[in-house]
């Protein structure tokens, strides 16, 4: 098990994030990750009723379209969700010197086409801050990257700025996700359904983009949320079976430009790219390289 130590804020701070070991745990990461939520859900909810939230929400500018700028042709070859990631359970800390408004004015000025910004504070050293911070400092659209199982979740996606949320199919049963693509539609939150299995891509391709389609994407996570093992051909073997690849992104072990090479032969033009970026010492031309285009100042 990974060590916890409480810091000299009221905060807690983790040395390590959760490296996974999964003989040690009757739970695999992703479920001990959605007991984890349900609990903090809880405590939100006791903190900040929903009813506030709804009133927040009222008085908040329109959304900027995630769905757009993600489905648009792409410059290059591909769009790219850039994500703003201090940490994740498999890798640890990615970039010791987090600074989330500075990577995503880098992501902004490199090129990137819309921003995912990490929320969850336990396992990935994410905070619902660093959402209300990124979207203040940059015009792209903000999708929250959190492991969202309840309605409340997105009425503080919305409270907080995002354009878009992230639903994994894997923790969501149908009527879960029916309803929660139904809400999302209502609060104008684009909504990127993700799967890493065929049984859940079978699953979702009956009620995807339902009540509209412009509010709905199809991410294929190449990596297994269970053991966290990537594998990029798991967009190539799963994208065959999705008729319209316009909605398509292709998430997790995108490392060059082979890689979009690649995703771009099985009919994939939009990818989340998150640990190749925050690694970079040169975000704008690593993201030069990944979109095929001359480097940009």
């Amino acid at each position: 098990m990974a060590r916890l130590v409480r810091g000299r804020t009221n905060r807690i701070r983790f040395t390590k994030i959760w490296v996974l070991k999964q003989k040690d745990s009757p739970l695999n990461i992703l479920q001990q990750i959605v007991e984890t939520k349900k609990q903090e859900i809880q405590v939100a909810a006791a903190a900040v009723p929903l009813d506030r939230l709804k009133s927040q929400c009222n008085s908040l500018p329109p959304t900027r379209n995630f769905f757009a700028a993600v489905n648009r042709r792409p410059d290059g070859l591909v769009n790219v969700i850039a994500e703003v990631k201090k940490a994740s359970p498999s890798a640890g800390v990615i970039r010791a010197d987090f600074d989330p408004v500075a990577v995503a004015k880098a992501y902004h000025n490199a090129g990137a086409d819309a921003l995912s910004v990490l929320t969850d504070e336990k396992y990935f050293s994410g905070h619902l801050s660093y959402l209300r911070q990124v979207r203040n400092a940059v015009p792209l659209p903000v999708l929250r990257k959190d492991f969202i199982i309840d309605p409340y979740q997105l009425w503080e996606s919305r409270a907080a700025g995002a354009d878009a949320v992230l639903l994994i199919a894997e923790i969501l049963t149908d009527s879960q996700l029916f309803d929660l693509q139904i809400l999302a539609a209502e609060l104008n939150l684009t909504a990127l359904v993700e799967i890493h299995e065929m049984d859940s891509l079978l699953r979702v391709r009956s009620i995807l983009g339902f009540p509209l389609r412009s509010y709905s994407l199809l991410g294929i996570n190449n990596r297994d949320l269970t053991t966290f093992n990537v594998d990029l051909k798991t967009s190539v073997r799963l994208a065959e079976f999705v008729e319209d690849k316009s909605i398509l992104v292709a998430e997790s072990g995108i490392r060059d430009r082979s890689d979009i090479q690649q995703l771009n032969a099985a009919g994939i033009y939009s990818v989340l790219i998150g640990e190749t970026l925050m690694r970079s010492a040169d975000i704008g031309g690593t993201m030069a390289n990944l979109k095929g285009i001359f480097r940009r100042s």
